[in-house]
């Protein structure tokens, strides 16, 4: 169905008619029931606390004994507050605290080249995320810090880092 015939179909309905379809998307779909209880009652900051915990988790678990230090957990959590509408300063202060843990993860472990690249892109869509938003005053003492700690640790691809700060000067 075409949005154009969705709307041709709904301004035909009555209001009554309207409100059932509604209360039964809702009670069918959790992804709708999550949407309309966010559009509520926007709890942003327990969701990013959630998402930060789960991210740590990721590098630091709690019950298992073997980090799975997985990007995607974190990506998943990012497109889905982008979706919900969450606050531009909230979605880049869990884009960057991935990077963070990331980087206090590595620096007592010896990670695979491809841990360094997937910290790239995540940095680089932090950055990038963050200037299109303009919220760059808000993170920039923290932008800096993963770079320096990137420096420090002295990552294989600290030049790329260097290249994504580019995009903010």
């Amino acid at each position: 169905m075409s949005k154009r015939a969705l709307k041709k179909y709904l301004s035909e309905l009555k209001q009554e008619e309207l409100a059932e379809q509604l209360i039964d998307l809702y009670e069918r779909f959790p992804v709708v029931k999550e949407y309309y209880d966010f559009v509520f009652n926007p709890k942003e900051d327990k969701l990013v606390q959630d998402a930060k915990v789960k991210i740590s988790n990721e590098y630091f678990p709690v019950k298992r004994k073997r980090p799975k230090a997985r990007r995607s957990v974190a990506q998943k959590f990012l497109k889905h507050f982008t979706k919900l509408g969450v606050e531009p300063q909230l979605v880049a202060d869990v884009m960057l605290y991935n990077v963070e843990i990331a980087q206090a993860y590595s620096a007592d472990k010896n990670v695979p080249e491809a841990f360094y690249k997937s910290m790239l892109n995540s940095f680089s869509e932090a950055v990038q995320y963050i200037a299109l938003n303009e919220i760059l005053p808000d993170f920039k003492i923290r932008i800096v810090r993963i770079f320096n700690t990137t420096q420090n640790q002295q990552w294989p691809n600290e030049e790329e880092f260097s290249r994504a700060l580019d995009i903010i000067d």
